[in-house]
């Protein structure tokens, strides 16, 4: 299976080399549609602007970050980028509201009636005034440049009483959701998102998980992603989270291949949910068999695992192969390298298995069909 050959015919459906990243031979799963009926309730809500910096700093609304940072104050982590607007964008954002011009809407989201409400659209227009109240942005005094003379070089202490009270006054309109059903995940709220932000760079599915399903199964992933065997065997760590969500992969078809439909985001997405808080899972579990599934098959087949190709991770190697290679090491240890090597060498020659991972990987029934010959080929080595 070459990685060339596959680009020319379209059968490599994503190869995320862009900055910096491994590449990944794998299914294009930011354009996978899941094809499913919501139930939300939503209804608006005019702040004036004042309440709503209020309301930031009490933390009763959440601009999430996208950072792993243990010091951070909120533990909701994902969503939106770093603050991205340049200087004269912010300030002008600050002046249509003094000049009492209207401003677009954001969205906002609550889990339940006493959760604080999470920004899923409106990052940056919050947190220019947020920053603008407090008197400092990315750490530097802010005060008014790109704007009309009457407000140039005035910070918010510094506004005349009449400006000030139009700015605290100014209102921005909320549109606030909740989904209704299905109950036992938020999956609409990872449609919303993934929606509302195709304007800019498209955030990768596992930057909203982390986000949408913040809790102790995030924290599990991110501290495996660094662990070395791991790391040997996938490669360098990227900023797209598509290592973690390797991760997430293996526990999912290991613990939950049995409830697998398309799309792959969907089934990730119910699986991350069930075990949000590792009530399925736990550390411990988790822990154990990532470890010993990594470092066997660095033992034992070498760095070049998950390759099969050349230079490329093949995503459906990763998936197929911890998942048998882990059931295999539930019954105890594997003592006779050899024997592996040559299961792992023969799978790799298998036209059954080969054809499960080129095209169309994400197929329930290419799915299925690698799970079971991985868990074969491994089940005897002693």
């Amino acid at each position: 299976m070459d990685i060339n050959e596959n680009l020319k015919t379209g059968n490599l459906l994503e190869l995320s080399s862009r900055g910096g990243e491994e590449p990944v031979d794998d299914l294009d799963e930011i354009n996978e549609v899941i094809p499913f009926t919501y139930s939300i309730t939503s209804y608006g809500a005019d702040y004036p602007v004042d309440s709503l910096v209020d309301r930031i700093g009490k933390k009763d609304i959440v601009i999430p970050k996208f950072s792993w940072d243990p010091t951070e104050e909120t533990n909701i982590e994902g969503f939106q980028r770093q603050y991205v607007w340049p200087r004269p964008t912010a300030d002008r954002f600050i002046e249509s509201l003094l000049l009492g011009l209207p401003v677009p809407g954001i969205f906002l989201f609550k889990e339940n009636s006493s959760s604080p409400a999470l920004v899923l659209d409106g990052h940056q227009r919050l947190f220019t005034l947020f920053s603008y109240y407090d008197g400092v942005i990315n750490g530097k005094e802010y005060q008014l440049v790109n704007v009309q003379k009457q407000f140039a070089g005035k910070k918010y202490k510094d506004l005349d009483v009449g400006d000030r009270r139009r700015l605290d006054d100014s209102i921005i309109h909320a549109t606030i959701i909740r989904q209704d059903e299905p109950t036992d995940d938020q999956s609409s709220i990872y449609s919303i998102f993934e929606r509302l932000n195709k304007g800019g760079i498209n955030l990768q599915p596992q930057e909203i998980r982390v986000a949408l399903y913040h809790g102790e199964f995030v924290r599990v992933l991110q501290a495996l992603n660094s662990k070395k065997a791991w790391r040997t065997l996938y490669g360098k760590e990227g900023s797209r989270l598509k290592d973690m969500e390797m991760i997430l992969r293996f526990f999912a078809f290991l613990y939950y291949s049995g409830k697998y439909r398309r799309p792959m985001k969907d089934f990730l997405n119910r699986y991350m949910a069930t075990n949000q808080h590792l009530k399925k899972q736990s550390e411990k579990e988790l822990n154990e068999i990532f470890e010993k599934t990594t470092q066997t098959i660095l033992t034992g087949i070498g760095a070049k695992a998950f390759r099969p190709s050349g230079r490329a991770v093949n995503a459906a190697v990763v998936d197929s192969l911890m998942v048998g290679i882990g059931k295999r090491l539930n019954k105890g240890g594997i003592t006779d390298n050899r024997n592996f090597k040559k299961q792992f060498d023969m799978l790799m020659e298998d036209p059954k298995y080969t054809e499960t991972i080129k095209a169309g990987t994400a197929e329930e029934a290419k799915v299925k069909e690698r799970l079971r010959l991985t868990e074969e080929a491994f089940s005897q080595v002693p």
